[in-house]
């Protein structure tokens, strides 16, 4: 219970938030952020506490984010039922991705083009087919019902985007001591050995495989019910991806707290980069790669290796993992 004491006054802080400002931007920004880190903890499940680099984790924000979609305007399904729906829906891509790569050992550089293959062949799919909007997209009716998951105010959607990252995050906490945990460690660090002491590799990474695609969806159905529209680009295009393992990886891979702190540095990031440059599109995304290659040289620890290497100094000790 100790180990889950800071998220819990991390969550009680950021659930007092409301009551402390009326600030609608303030708030927004803080669902962002949340939203970030909710997309680089589903990537980090995966990528960095088992070590199955993605560069299309899209594939799952968007099959997600158009379950969310559809289940609601085609079917008429709640949208409270239509949430775990979506991201069960984005739990079978990332089972089938996961049992097609892994069962034929594909791992590395060869993992990372798979998942971006399937991204870019959904794209191409939901902007081909008409009950996905094809290129124009899906735009859920109003209904501004706490019933239907709409919020007349954006502290709904903050509390709701809250919920979601103390279910991600509570759950990394326990997988970080959980056998479960203890197995992806080692089939990063060295599959062949963990095999050989009787670690069900294919399993374990398709385990992870799954989890990471369910929390993935997770972050999609948020998305849609935010912002009520989703077209192909949006849904698996490259910023989705980029943002969620940028987070991880800038913030510490293979860490609890490591994809918040990334994405609290990215909201700051983004905002100064539109302030900056209103006029220049896509620029962002050149400073998110500048950034992930300035991490990788220098700090491929991230944000956390750098407190722990600070700590370690300056305390004397080893440093803790967080």
């Amino acid at each position: 219970m100790r180990a889950y004491l800071p998220l819990m006054i991390f969550v009680a802080l950021i659930a007092a938030v409301p009551l402390l400002t009326p600030s609608g931007t303030f708030i927004h920004a803080l669902i962002l952020t949340l939203y970030v880190a909710l997309l680089g903890q589903a990537w980090n499940i995966l990528g960095g506490f088992g070590g199955q680099f993605s560069f299309g984790h899209a594939v799952f924000f968007g099959t997600g984010a158009y379950a969310m979609a559809l289940l609601q305007m085609k079917l008429g399904i709640n949208a409270w039922l239509a949430l775990p729906l979506a991201a069960a829906c984005a739990a079978m891509v990332g089972a089938i991705i996961g049992a097609l790569s892994f069962r034929y050992g594909l791992k590395g550089s060869y993992f990372a083009l798979v998942t971006l293959a399937f991204a870019e062949v959904l794209r191409i799919l939901a902007n081909t087919f008409n009950f996905t909007g094809a290129g124009v997209g899906l735009q859920l009716p109003l209904a501004q019902e706490a019933s239907q998951m709409q919020f007349s105010s954006k502290s709904g959607y903050l509390y709701l985007i809250l919920g979601l990252f103390a279910l991600a995050f509570t759950f990394a906490q326990w997988l970080k001591g959980a056998r479960l945990g203890a197995w992806l460690t080692a089939v990063r660090d060295n599959e062949e050995a963990a095999q050989a002491l009787g670690v069900n590799a294919f399993a374990v990474k398709l385990i992870a495989c799954v989890i990471s695609g369910a929390f993935m969806g997770l972050g999609g159905a948020f998305y849609v019910q935010y912002l009520q529209y989703i077209d192909p680009g949006i849904a698996y295009g490259p910023q989705v991806s980029v943002e969620a393992l940028l987070a991880a990886i800038v913030g510490g891979m293979g860490t609890v707290w490591g994809p918040l702190l990334g994405a609290i540095l990215l909201h700051v990031l983004g905002e100064a980069t539109r302030g900056l440059f209103e006029n220049a599109q896509g620029l962002s995304l050149v400073v998110y790669g500048v950034l992930l290659v300035v991490m990788v040289t220098f700090a491929p620890k991230g944000i956390v290796g750098l407190w722990q290497q600070v700590y370690a100094r300056v305390g004397g000790g080893p440093g803790q993992s967080t």
